[in-house]
């Protein structure tokens, strides 16, 4: 087993402190109000220790996508009060775990999945906090509900026990044209207004922006960013 030096726990740090800093500078840049941007750590295939070493550096809020994967994380790390967020494709045989395990899921697209996570969330834990997941752009290869679709989905989800609808979340198709980003967050941002007007869902969340368009997706308005390079370096 190979054990981190001391100096990767202050990389840790040091890079929590700088994607802290462009987000207080977006803030500041985009007219929004003072931390009004959660900051969620995505530490997929990055170990127990560096969630620890995160954590350490008051980081609390950390985002997975492999379920057996992070529940090892999670008992390793059952000593840390943090918050763990599900952030990839869920399959049904997933949802028992991932219903008992996390705090928030951000990838629900089918009504399916949501009506398994309503059934085996534990009557316990407080509602489970669930974000949408929209393909703004339209791309193949992402999951995610359609815009067309997404009214439907929001009414249906909404009513489910155990759950707490909150928003919106997008991965949209990776550019480094800033005017580009920005078109795909406003139709995300754009879609949850209309939610709200139409259907009076009172959503508050809009789960976008990676290390490489947090920017972008400030400016358009994001409740969370999931930065996972920025923190933790290369996937694993």
């Amino acid at each position: 087993m190979t054990i981190m030096s001391d100096s990767t726990q202050i990389d840790i740090a040091q890079r929590l402190t700088l994607v802290r800093e462009r987000i207080n500078a977006a803030e500041n840049n985009h007219q929004r109000t003072p931390g009004a941007v959660d900051l969620l750590a995505v530490s997929k295939t990055h170990s127990s220790a560096a969630i620890r070493r995160a954590a350490a550096a008051e980081q609390k809020c950390f985002g997975e996508s492999y379920l057996q994967e992070a529940q090892d994380k999670i008992n390793a790390l059952q000593d840390l009060d943090l918050e763990w967020h599900f952030i990839g494709p869920i399959q049904t045989n997933k949802a028992k775990g991932i219903a008992l395990d996390f705090a928030w899921v951000h990838s629900v697209d089918r009504l399916k999945i949501a009506q398994k996570l309503s059934e085996q969330r534990p009557e316990h834990l407080a509602p489970l906090q669930m974000c949408l997941q929209v393909n703004v752009s339209g791309e193949d290869s992402k999951s995610g509900v359609t815009l067309a679709e997404l009214a439907e989905l929001a009414q249906a989800v909404v009513q489910l026990p155990r759950l707490n609808l909150r928003g919106l979340m997008t991965i949209p198709a990776r550019t480094d044209d800033l005017s580009v980003q920005r078109h795909a967050f406003a139709s995300l941002r754009l879609a949850l207004e209309a939610l709200n007007a139409k259907h009076d869902l009172q959503l508050d969340t809009l789960s976008m922006g990676m290390s490489s368009d947090m920017e972008a997706a400030i400016a358009e308005g994001a409740t969370i960013v999931r930065i996972g390079t920025d923190i933790f370096g290369p996937r694993k």
